[in-house]
Parts: structure tokens; C-alpha cells; sequence
């Protein structure tokens, strides 16, 4: 049975996801990001199953600091449809409710249910799944959550109305991370790579030629302040590519003209869009 740490509670969407990658998995809940990164570096966990963007709220930037910090490697991605729910104690009604828990995320992707319920206080808490659990602990008929449907299996709780999120095209890209050195899959067509640049005109467009070159798909590009180093700044990309020969030659081509290349990994491209 693998253990995959995800970060945040039982019952999280980085719960479903795990479950859907690995149906037998032993689930380790980290209260941090780092701590879900350690346990993959130190073995307490086969692999972590961490969100790395959403399709409305963006990037999960200190995902992407983690990857670039730690000796590990993306082995796969997938994509997960986000479903907001509204949770509460069994036998509730929806008229009793006076105040919604959630992360901070998820209550601005409902702002449509507030505004149809004006009464309804929002208040922001530390995890979508963990507002379930801080209700349930509670006991008070006047509190809810908004989080996952298996949140509310996982602690007992009611769901008192499903899909309350604005927008159904709401969905996260998840990343399976493994110690570094783990095998590639067979069928790995996309790649991820940090770098930084010389500090001369024309830099990036140099390396991203090296892409465009040698017929590699850029499919992202994000920048993010070197820690320690005012105004400098690392760039992570993701792209596709047709075989690994092109891989390697991405890698090489960087590695000549950067000063520093690190490969995040090479996995397999999240094509399709599952409803959950």
C-alpha cells in the first residue's frame, strides 16, 4: 500500500486527487506544504499528490519553490474539476445558516451563492476540508463549510447543496512528486524546467529559441523572485516534446547558455478535462 503525503486535511481536494492516482493509498495529511515535501525526501512517503495551479485562481507559487528546492522529481500530473459544496451537521437546513468556513480560495470562487444568500456570513479558514472538520467539532447548527463531497464522508457531515462554484470550468492541475532519481514513465511527453539568466539584453528570448528550435511546445512560463537576491529572478517552463532525444537536447541547449538549469521532471501530458 503507498503512502502519499498530500498537503492540508483528509477530505481535500489533493485527497481526491490521491485517491483517483492511487486507490490504494494510505493518505499522510501534512499542516504544510514543506512538511509534505520532507516526507518524500526522507521516504516516510512513497510520493505527494500537490496542487501546482488552478485554471481561475492561477499558480501555486510556493510549489513551485519547493520543487526547485528539494531533490525530487515530477512523475506525472492530472487534471481534477473543482465541485464546491455546502456542508454542515446532519439536518441542518440551509435557512439555519448564519456563517460559511472555507479557504480563502474557494469562498471567492462562490461568490454567487453569497450574494444570492446575503445573510450568509463568509469566513476564512486554513483549508477547505479542515472547515468541515472545525464545523463538525463545533456542533452549532448556524455554521457550514464549503469544500469537497468526500469532506463531508470523511467527518460525517451533510451536504445541503452541491456544485455552488461560479464557474464549472474550475479546475486544478495536481503533480505526483517523487524522490529524485525515480524512473520515468514510458509514455513521459512533457517536461519541466527551472532556470535563471545571464543578466545581459535578449536573455530570454535566447532560451526560449532553444524551444522553438528544436520544435518543443512551451505550454507555460512563470517567473519567481530568487530568494536572497533582490530583482533576480528563476523561470519555470513547462513544454511538450516529441521524443526524449528532444528532452535531452532542451536540457543540454539550456544548460550551455544559463547559469543555473534544473530539470523538475518528465511526465506524461494531462489531456483530458474528467468531470468529478
Amino acid at each position: 500500500m503507498p503512502v502519499i503525503a498530500i498537503q492540508g486535511e483528509s477530505g481535500s481536494f489533493s485527497h481526491e486527487a490521491a485517491m483517483r492516482l492511487y486507490a490504494d493509498a494510505q493518505i499522510l495529511p501534512c499542516a504544510v506544504s514543506p512538511a509534505a515535501f520532507q516526507a518524500v525526501v526522507s521516504g516516510a512517503a512513497d510520493a505527494a499528490v500537490l496542487p501546482i495551479e488552478n485554471s481561475l485562481a492561477g499558480s501555486v507559487l510556493e510549489h513551485y519553490d519547493l520543487l526547485l528546492e528539494h531533490p525530487v522529481t515530477i512523475e506525472r500530473e492530472m487534471l481534477l474539476r473543482i465541485e464546491h459544496n455546502l456542508i454542515a451537521l446532519p439536518g441542518t437546513k440551509l435557512e439555519e445558516i448564519e456563517q460559511v468556513l472555507s479557504h480563502p480560495v474557494a469562498l471567492a470562487q462562490c461568490r454567487q451563492f453569497f450574494a444570492a444568500h446575503p445573510a450568509v456570513r463568509a469566513t476564512p479558514s486554513y483549508d477547505t476540508a479542515g472547515s468541515v472538520k472545525l464545523v463538525m467539532a463545533g456542533g452549532e447548527r448556524s455554521a457550514a463549510a464549503i469544500a469537497p463531497a468526500r469532506a463531508a464522508s470523511e467527518y460525517g457531515a451533510e451536504i445541503l447543496a452541491r456544485n455552488i462554484e461560479d464557474n464549472a470550468q474550475n479546475y486544478t492541475r495536481f503533480l505526483v512528486v517523487k524522490p529524485e532519481g525515480s524512473p520515468r514513465l514510458a509514455d513521459a511527453d512533457k517536461g519541466s524546467l527551472a532556470f535563471t539568466l545571464p543578466n545581459r539584453p535578449g536573455a530570454l528570448v535566447g532560451a526560449l529559441e532553444v524551444l522553438a528550435e528544436l520544435g518543443a511546445n512551451l505550454t507555460r512560463l512563470e517567473s519567481r523572485p530568487v530568494l536572497g537576491q533582490p530583482w533576480h529572478y528563476v523561470f519555470y517552463t513547462d513544454y511538450q516534446f516529441g521524443n526524449p532525444a528532444m528532452a535531452d537536447a532542451v536540457l543540454s541547449r539550456l544548460t550551455a547558455i544559463c547559469p543555473t538549469v534544473k530539470e523538475l521532471g518528465r511526465f506524461p501530458s494531462a489531456t483530458s478535462l474528467p468531470s468529478a
